[in-house]
């Protein structure tokens, strides 16, 4: 399929959420970002002052909250309190890690209260679900992802970017067929390339959590498809 790069670039969140991530880093995503327009920015709950600095003035481009990273433990009391402290430095939506323990527990009621505790929290601001699929059996993908869009967010998510894999077309397919229309797919951890951003976009995936220079690869052809941590 064909794509210009402006359209491109509002599918694409920049990410730079692993813990090791520096000032630097995080001011070079947010002009990355301001120079291709991407869609929203993501950093670290403590490195968020500093990336709303970094995008003042760009109402165009989002300031994305993460809850729960990396691992999804924190109670939803936790992580509503995330949601709320994160809103008022100026994020205006929300990726948050689903209690991963207790889907591979079979504990489905607790993972849709959780869910549910932090969408209240969202008041009506984006929620996108991460389900961290590289954990996850095919059979936990589906179900994890037809109760997210069941719950009513507005994404099921692959993964945080932290474990090995996350976005694979396999996964995307089981997770598009899961939601059967009722939210939007993002992928993220493992796109590394234009051309499975493009197979990924005819799956029906809408929204890429991708690092900066893999964004820089797809957006300019620099450095393309090499790996990093993001």
């Amino acid at each position: 399929m064909d794509i210009d790069r402006k359209k491109l670039a509002r599918l694409i969140d920049l990410s730079c959420v692993q813990a090791n991530h520096t000032d630097d880093e995080i001011r070079t995503m947010a002009a990355v970002a301001k120079k291709h327009s991407c869609v929203c920015c993501f950093a670290l709950p403590s490195r968020t002052p500093l990336l709303v600095e970094s995008l003042a003035g760009r109402s165009d481009i989002a300031v994305g909250g993460t809850i729960g990273f990396p691992d999804g433990g924190a109670t939803t009391a936790n992580k509503t309190a995330e949601l709320r402290e994160l809103r008022s430095m100026g994020c205006s939506e929300f990726d948050m890690v689903v209690n991963i323990g207790w889907i591979k527990s079979g504990r489905y009621d607790l993972v849709e209260r959780d869910i549910r505790g932090v969408l209240d929290a969202a008041a009506g601001a984006p929620l996108k679900t991460i389900l961290e699929c590289h954990y996850l059996t095919n059979d936990e993908i589906v179900r994890a992802s037809k109760l997210a869009a069941g719950c009513g967010v507005a994404f099921v998510k692959t993964g945080t970017g932290w474990a090995p894999t996350g976005a694979t077309l396999e996964n995307v397919r089981l997770m598009a067929a899961a939601v059967e229309g009722k939210c939007q797919i993002k992928a993220a951890g493992g796109v590394r390339d234009l051309q499975t951003l493009l197979a990924m976009v005819e799956l029906g995936v809408t929204r890429f959590g991708i690092g900066v220079r893999t964004a820089l690869g797809i957006l300019e052809g620099t450095d393309a498809g090499k790996p990093e941590t993001y």
